[in-house]
């Protein structure tokens, strides 16, 4: 087994692929009378070993789909397995869609929420606030169920749980009626933007840019709500997305990859080619886009209030220090919240991701700027590469012990602990 990037590798004993929840609940049943842990995977975009076992690998392709949609409520109730592309198409044939979403829509919705995904909009949480209610089954072969309204302690440890308590099963979402949204994409200065980025976010639905290393350029998104209809098929579209963004940028990583003495010259070259670029399409057509260019990622949420002072740091290290990363780094905004460990607990936040493209080595470039999020109270992407153990993340989350408290009670036998999850779990003083 492989993770999206290639850099993890592991060999389970044996993978499941239930159908039912009844096949869940024996293959849970059988780990513990074996004695073996279980992993869930979804569609391997996590760049830390949360899914990696010796033991046994549960995937939940087989057991997807919406199960009802309510329109009164604009809630549907889907299976936990199901991809967020195949999501946002079944919803938006019932005239719904989600509120809020990434870039990437090929994640299983469980994981998604599980590792805290998110997209940008300060008036936005995380993909784990629009779940409302969750079904799932715990260590012991038992159907939990928990809302906002039920059982509610349980939920806001469920809503992200890096699959810990148990193999989540069913997903109540809170939708909103279909929109469309309009797409700018322009160019601007580094300079200008971190000037301008809090007036930016009150006057964009969403807003995000990406910082080309030793440039002083960046490229800016701009999303917002419209009533135009969506776009024609567009050959600059296709340009921009496919080609530029995605075949184009593969050359030049691999250019900066064979030549790394070429790198500061071909970050210059790529921010050049920015240009302005507008799209007017359905919601989820907008929020995602394509990507072949394969990375290894390490993301880190700061207060926001802090964001500033750790963009800066950032830029300093990376103009001194970096000669051989050229992939542009990202900036997000978000809505804190009220979920046990979401990196955005009780704070409005600040994303900052950094990319190495997969060939090349990565550790010093991420250790570097690591230290920097740490300093700043950064707590880390969930499904991005860090470091922290539990001693770090105990001091991090208000919430940490009681995590850890529902956890063991849904888990007594820590059959869902992989020996990564003990180092997240197992080592905090209690």
């Amino acid at each position: 087994m492989k993770n999206w990037s290639g850099f993890l590798q592991w060999s389970p004993v044996e993978i499941f692929y239930p159908s039912t929840e009844n096949e869940i609940i024996d293959i849970v049943k059988k780990a513990n009378e074996q004695g073996k842990k279980i992993r869930i995977i979804g569609s391997g975009h996590s760049f830390t070993p949360l899914s990696s076992t010796d033991d046994f690998l549960i995937s939940l392709d087989k057991f997807a789909g919406v199960i009802s949609i309510n329109k009164d409520k604009n809630q549907a109730i889907v299976k936990a397995g199901t991809k967020l592309n195949v999501l946002n198409d079944l919803l938006f044939r019932d005239g719904l869609a989600l509120e809020n979403m990434g870039d990437i829509d090929v994640q299983s919705i469980a994981g998604a929420i599980s590792t805290g995904t998110h997209g940008t909009g300060t008036a936005f949480g995380n993909i784990s606030t629009q779940v409302i209610a969750i079904k799932f089954i715990n260590g012991l072969g038992e159907v939990v169920e928990c809302s906002l309204s039920n059982n509610v302690e349980t939920f806001k440890a469920a809503q992200v749980s890096l699959g810990t308590l148990g193999i989540l099963t069913e997903l109540t979402i809170q939708c909103i009626p279909a929109y469309n949204l309009f797409l700018s994409v322009d160019k601007a200065t580094l300079e200008d933007v971190l000037l301008e980025y809090q007036k930016l976010n009150e006057n964009n639905r969403h807003f995000e840019f990406y910082w080309f290393p030793n440039t002083p350029y960046v490229m800016t998104k701009k999303v917002n709500v419209t009533t135009a209809s969506p776009d024609t098929s567009s050959f600059k579209t296709y340009m921009q997305e496919h080609v530029l963004e995605n075949y184009g940028f593969k050359l030049v990583c691999e250019i900066a990859h064979k030549f790394p003495s070429s790198t500061r010259k071909v970050s210059n070259f790529s921010a050049s080619l920015i240009d302005k670029h507008v799209k007017t399409n359905h919601s989820h057509k907008v929020f995602s886009t394509p990507r072949i260019v394969r990375f290894n990622e390490m993301e880190y949420n700061v207060p926001v209030e802090s964001y500033l002072e750790v963009k800066k740091e950032l830029v300093n290290w990376i103009n001194r220090h970096n000669y051989d990363v050229m992939f542009p780094i990202e900036n997000r905004f978000v809505k804190g919240d009220d979920i046990y460990l979401s990196p955005a607990y009780k704070r409005d936040s600040a994303y900052i991701a950094v990319h190495v493209y997969n060939k090349k080595s990565f550790k010093k470039y991420f250790d570097a700027l690591e230290s920097i999020f740490k300093a700043h109270n950064g707590r880390p992407h969930w499904g991005k590469m860090h470091t922290q153990t539990a001693a770090d993340l105990q001091s991090r989350y208000p919430m940490f012990e009681k995590f850890k408290a529902i956890r063991s009670t849904q888990d007594p036998n820590e059959l869902f602990l992989s020996p990564y999850l003990e180092s997240i779990f197992g080592n905090a003083v209690s």
